[in-house]
C-alpha cells in the first residue's frame, strides 16, 4: 500500500512538470519581491549595524531564504479539498481503498519536491547573484535546514488541510482560505521577522504553529539561532506536526458524519 502513496508523489511531480513555465516566471516574481524587501530593509537599517539582533547581512540572507522557502512549502491543498467537497467528487474519494488525507499530504510533498528542484533551487542561485546573500559554509547547517524545510512543508500542508476541510461546514470557505494565507505569510515571519513583533505578540507566536514554518528554520540558516539550539527548533516543529494531527482527525471524523453533495 505504501508504494501506492509513493506513486501519488510521483504523479503530482510529473503533473507540476507539465506547467513548469509558470514556475520560471515565478522565480522572477520572487526575485522582485526579495529585491523590494532588501532595499526597504537597507533603508530601515541606515547607518545602524544591528536591529533586533539582525545585521544587514543576516537580514538580507533571511529575506532571500524565507521567500525561497515559501516557494518550496507553498501549495493549494486547501483549495483542492474545498473543490472536491463542493463538486461532490469527495464522495468517490471516500470509497477508494486509501486514506484521502494521506493522499493529499503525499501530493503536497510531490509538489514540494518539484518546487525545490525547479523553483527554490534555481531561484536561490539567481538571488545570490543579484543580492549580497551569505550562505552558510557548514554542511551540517544545510542538512538540518533541509530537514526543517520538510517539517515546514508538512505543517503548512496540515494548516491547508484544516482550512480545506472547513468547506464541509461553511460550504464556501474562500474567505477563510484567503485569511489563512495572509496569517501564514505574516505570522510565519516571511513579511516581517517575528523578532520585530511587539513583545506581547511575539509571546503569542510561541504558542502558535506559524513560526515553525519560516522564522525558526530561517533563523538557524542565517546563524541567528546557533547550531547548538537547532535540535530544539526541530523539536518544536515535530511537536507542532503531532499536535496538528489531532484537530485534523477530529475535523475529518466530524465532516464525514455530515457529508452532503452539492454537485452531481
Amino acid at each position: 500500500m505504501m508504494s501506492a502513496y509513493v506513486d501519488f508523489i510521483r504523479i503530482r511531480f510529473l503533473t507540476m512538470l507539465a506547467y513548469r513555465v509558470n514556475y520560471y516566471s515565478g522565480i522572477i516574481i520572487y526575485a522582485i519581491n526579495i529585491g523590494a524587501y532588501y532595499f526597504l530593509w537597507k533603508a530601515i537599517f541606515g547607518s545602524a549595524e544591528t536591529l533586533q539582533g539582525f545585521t544587514l547581512a543576516q537580514m538580507t540572507t533571511y529575506i532571500a531564504v524565507s521567500w525561497m522557502a515559501r516557494a518550496f512549502y507553498f501549495n493549494n491543498l486547501d483549495r483542492e479539498i474545498a473543490n472536491d467537497i463542493r463538486d461532490g467528487s469527495i464522495a468517490m474519494q471516500l470509497i477508494r481503498p486509501y486514506s484521502y488525507l494521506l493522499v493529499k499530504m503525499m501530493q503536497g510533498l510531490g509538489e514540494g519536491l518539484f518546487r525545490l528542484i525547479l523553483f527554490m533551487g534555481p531561484g536561490l542561485v539567481i538571488v545570490c547573484l543579484l543580492f549580497p546573500v551569505k550562505l552558510p559554509k557548514d554542511p551540517a547547517v544545510w542538512i538540518v535546514y533541509f530537514i526543517m524545510l520538510l517539517f515546514s512543508l508538512f505543517i503548512n500542508s496540515q494548516l491547508n488541510i484544516l482550512t480545506g476541510l472547513a468547506a464541509f461546514f461553511v460550504e464556501n470557505n474562500e474567505g477563510m482560505m484567503r485569511m489563512k494565507r495572509v496569517l501564514v505569510d505574516l505570522f510565519s515571519g516571511v513579511l516581517i521577522p517575528i523578532a520585530f513583533f511587539p513583545g506581547w505578540l511575539k509571546g503569542t507566536m510561541e504558542w502558535l504553529p506559524f513560526q515553525a514554518i519560516t522564522y525558526l528554520p530561517s533563523a538557524v540558516f542565517t546563524g541567528r539561532t546557533p547550531m547548538s539550539e537547532a535540535w530544539g527548533v526541530l523539536g518544536i516543529q515535530a511537536l507542532w506536526f503531532v499536535i496538528l494531527l489531532v484537530p485534523i482527525m477530529f475535523t475529518w471524523r466530524a465532516a464525514r458524519k455530515r457529508l452532503f453533495v452539492q454537485g452531481g
